[in-house]
């Protein structure tokens, strides 16, 4: 028991003892008479109200880990779940994608459902049959229509290539639907390094800039694991490529979550445009003007609507559309932090539900992470030509980028710029806190330093993926908590699935090896 908690207790133990010896004396003098008795209520009525007073500040949850809201709402703030009375949301679905920070949410879906005891669309082994389309069958624990009841899912997070007829058998159409998105240039840095052993193209490359001076020197659609090696985010949406649009010669049908109008899906009119591909109106616009900023890094000429012809512009307008229409929010890795704040407003939770530390994190780029701080290094691209033939050659996330980054800070501006900035800063106070408080020299270390096999994360790739170890001597409650924001996915995840199937006997088979590269990879 921590010291604070015992302090508690023993306050609270003492009030009890007075509170008791004030009641017994007030029958004895009751017994004396009424004159004495009319006394003693004016008298104990005067000291049972300074005994309140004085014992207020102990009648609060004792000091840990998690704290009230740290946040709250400005009055008279349009947009903002937070600014209304609202239910926590708890049906998600949510796509990881490859690269992008999906390992870090996915975290903190975890310790969400977990705490709150919300059941899990588990897959079977670590993914749901990726690279392949997503499936319902490759749900742990599913049943088809007339095969008996089927109880509820509240949250489908892990990796898929996503497919919405069947994410709709297994989670209701108003579930809330979210991704995450990161810059291309910065995302190739990590694939390239991380996917180099699986991928064809990038096997056959010496270096990323070799790849990317010339690409089809080494790259063959079609080949073995070359999803990897180009536009990996439109892959995993499960959009489809422009050539195959070109050997059907039109366009695919809009596919709606569902055709009840009393179901809310944030309206395409609210986000930008797809028209609105201007690479050099990028990043976040300056809280004091209306002007986006110019980045300084992306070249006017290597635009994905300039390198592309009309199959694969209109293709881009019809998939933009399609997705606003399906995906309540995405998530832009580069504004990880403030992508967080408008997740938390959006599901109507608390500031503690989306603070966590960052998972995945690969050694060779991000040495001494404290928690996590925010992506906004872009991979630490610093050559402005590799740049941008990274985002030229996956013209079609370049395009998902731009589009979803232009619609996050469109949110933000309704939810108020100064609001958000104040948000940013107590989350990641509050991390860092956590981080001090959790674990040994308060960051993330090196594989080789953690001795908990529960802590060590799968690895993976040309670089050590960190992981955390925990500090002796946590009272309970807070081992537990600490290890919940430590714990990583693959570990996580066979948590939860011997939770919701304790009869299952869970095999050391089932884990993954070095050919697997699918089970972390965000």
């Amino acid at each position: 028991m921590s010291l604070n908690v015992f302090k508690y207790r023993l306050q609270e133990h003492f009030s009890r003892l007075l509170q008791k010896y004030f009641c017994f004396r007030m029958i004895r003098l009751w017994l004396w008479g009424s004159r004495g008795l009319w006394v003693a209520l004016i008298v104990f009525v005067t000291i049972g109200l300074v005994l309140q007073i004085w014992q207020w500040p102990f009648q609060t949850r004792p000091p840990g880990l998690y704290f009230p809201q740290l946040w709250a709402p400005s009055s008279g703030s349009s947009g903002s779940s937070l600014a209304r009375s609202c239910h926590p949301q708890q049906q998600l679905v949510f796509l990881k994608t490859h690269k992008s920070g999906s390992s870090s949410v996915l975290s903190l879906l975890h310790q969400y459902g977990d705490r709150h005891s919300l059941r899990f669309a588990l897959p079977i082994r670590y993914q749901f049959g990726y690279p392949r389309s997503f499936q319902a069958t490759s749900v742990k624990g599913y049943l088809p229509h007339g095969g008996g009841p089927q109880p509820p899912f509240h949250i489908l997070c892990h990796h898929m290539r996503f497919n919405l007829p069947e994410v709709l058998r297994v989670m209701p159409p108003d579930s809330f639907f979210f991704s995450i998105v990161r810059d291309p240039a910065a995302l190739a840095i990590s694939a390239f390094s991380y996917y180099k052993s699986v991928s064809s193209a990038f096997r056959a490359a010496p270096s990323l800039a070799a790849f990317l001076a010339s690409p089809r020197a080494f790259y063959r659609p079609g080949g073995r694991g070359d999803h990897y090696a180009r536009n990996l985010l439109w892959f995993d949406f499960g959009l489809p490529l422009p050539r195959e649009m070109r050997a059907l010669k039109r366009h695919p049908k809009p596919l709606k979550r569902t055709q009840s109008s009393d179901i809310h899906i944030w309206p395409s009119s609210s986000v930008s445009q797809p028209s609105k591909l201007d690479p050099n109106s990028l990043f976040k616009p300056p809280s004091h003007s209306t002007s986006r900023v110019r980045s300084a890094d992306h070249s006017t000429s290597l635009s994905p609507t300039s390198i592309t012809d009309s199959v694969t512009s209109s293709l881009i307008q019809w998939a933009l559309a399609w997705l606003d229409s399906t995906f309540d929010l995405v998530l832009v890795a580069e504004y990880f932090d403030e992508s967080l704040v408008l997740l938390a407003d959006a599901l109507c939770w608390g500031l503690d539900d989306v603070v966590g530390f960052v998972h995945n994190a690969q050694a060779t780029g991000m040495k001494n992470v404290k928690g996590h701080k925010g992506v906004k290094d872009h991979g630490g691209i610093k050559d402005k030509q590799l740049a941008a033939r990274a985002r030229a050659w996956n013209n079609l996330d370049w395009a998902l980028y731009v589009h979803f980054n232009h619609s996050l800070w469109d949110r933000a501006d309704r939810y108020g710029r100064v609001r958000l900035a104040s948000a940013v800063a107590k989350l990641r106070a509050r991390r860092s806190a956590l981080a001090s408080h959790c674990l040994l020299g308060g960051a993330a270390v090196d594989p080789g330093q953690i001795a908990n096999l529960q802590l060590r994360p799968f690895q993976f790739g040309a670089g050590g993926v960190l992981g955390y170890v925990l500090k002796k001597g946590l009272s309970p409650q807070d081992h537990e908590e600490c290890e919940r924001l430590a714990t990583p996915e693959l570990q996580y995840k066979d948590k939860l699935d011997a939770k919701q199937f304790p009869k299952a006997i869970q095999s050391p088979s089932h884990l993954p090896n070095a050919t697997s590269p699918g089970p972390k990879g965000s």
